[in-house]
């Protein structure tokens, strides 16, 4: 695990060392649109389509195309899918993310705050929280295992650009991924485990990661790594005799994504012979669209439409007592000495 300090500037330098300085935790998710609209769809998908991180096309060619294309013909189906699974609290990354921020505080006896790198509450409305309550060195905490540029990468640039203009910072910290962490292994784990305890188990785990861009990863981005190693990982502790599988899913346009892909590999398992699938998402730190509707009701059909018969998905983390243990954990590992 890697750790990047700033410099503190906040203190006068009559005040260094005469007081113990008050730390914070931002935690960092990527967002989500503020209602099952396609007008707040739209909104969404222009900042986060619009970020280089995601897709590094050249603006002068996307953002035309964008506007023109994409978001007119996307935004009212991605609002009909978002309806589907929307909670009568609101989108559930939302819900399940603002529940984590909660019982996390509880635990760890600071302030911490949810910021999202594209919607509200914004990075940049986060930070103003800690700072107006006296934080001084804040832990940044993106809620994503496997590091990637389009993620946490994204989420430290939208951090940098909301200090651009501030005169004094607080001392930061940042947790840079935690793919292979004992603890977020063994709770992934528990919950394989649990779930077969009450439901059997199946033919094969699938272990379906959101995917990205095939040519970053040949360009340096860790992610692909990442994943098969937390696979890798889980099949370790959980040490049973069943075929289980890294796949990624939730790609976007014409260009090579990683692969195999989630949809293929769901659309062939049943000429392989496989009945009963279950499907696992160790990228996504809670519940959202592309679990609760991508995996757990389009792949669902995929899979029953072309023989199968039984396709279950195990739940995210979210805001599971063990899952906000993890995250005290890891908490305590990057404050301590602080």
């Amino acid at each position: 695990m890697i750790i990047f300090f700033m410099g503190d500037l906040l203190l006068k330098q009559g005040e260094m060392g005469n007081k113990e300085q008050k730390m914070g935790v931002l935690l960092v998710n990527i967002g989500t649109p503020d209602a099952p609209t396609a007008k707040a769809v739209s909104a969404f998908l222009s900042e986060f389509l619009h970020d280089q991180h995601v897709v590094d096309i050249m603006s002068w060619f996307w953002s035309p195309f964008l506007h023109g294309v994409i978001l007119p013909v996307r935004s009212s189906k991605i609002a009909k899918l978002y309806q589907r699974i929307w909670m009568n609290a609101g989108s559930p990354l939302m819900v399940y993310s603002q529940r984590q921020k909660i019982a996390l505080e509880k635990l760890v006896n600071m302030p911490v705050v949810l910021g999202m790198t594209y919607g509200q509450p914004s990075i940049s409305c986060a930070i103003k929280l800690l700072m107006a309550q006296n934080c001084e060195k804040i832990l940044v905490f993106p809620l994503y295992p496997q590091y990637s540029r389009t993620t946490t990468a994204a989420a430290f640039d939208k951090l940098a650009k909301s200090l651009k203009f501030k005169s004094v910072l607080p001392e930061f910290r940042f947790i840079h991924y935690y793919y292979d962490d004992t603890a977020y292994i063994d709770i992934l784990a528990q919950s394989v485990e649990s779930y077969w305890k009450v439901n059997g188990k199946p033919d094969i785990l699938l272990c379906s990661y959101h995917g990205i861009p095939k040519r970053y990863a040949d360009n340096g981005d860790p992610y692909r790594e990442h994943c098969y190693t937390t696979t890798k990982r889980l099949i370790e502790r959980l040490n049973c005799h069943m075929k289980i599988q890294t796949t990624f899913q939730s790609r976007f346009g014409l260009k090579k994504w990683l692969q195999p892909y989630t949809d293929k590999t769901l659309k062939q398992l049943p000429k392989d012979g496989v009945k009963r699938v279950d499907i696992i998402t160790p990228s996504f730190s809670v519940d959202c669209l592309e679990t609760l509707e991508e995996i757990a009701e389009q792949c669902d059909g995929i899979f029953k439409d072309a023989g199968g018969e039984v396709f279950n998905v195990i739940p995210c983390l979210n805001d599971s007592p063990a899952h906000i243990e993890m995250m005290r954990q890891l908490v305590g590992h990057y404050t301590e000495g602080w």
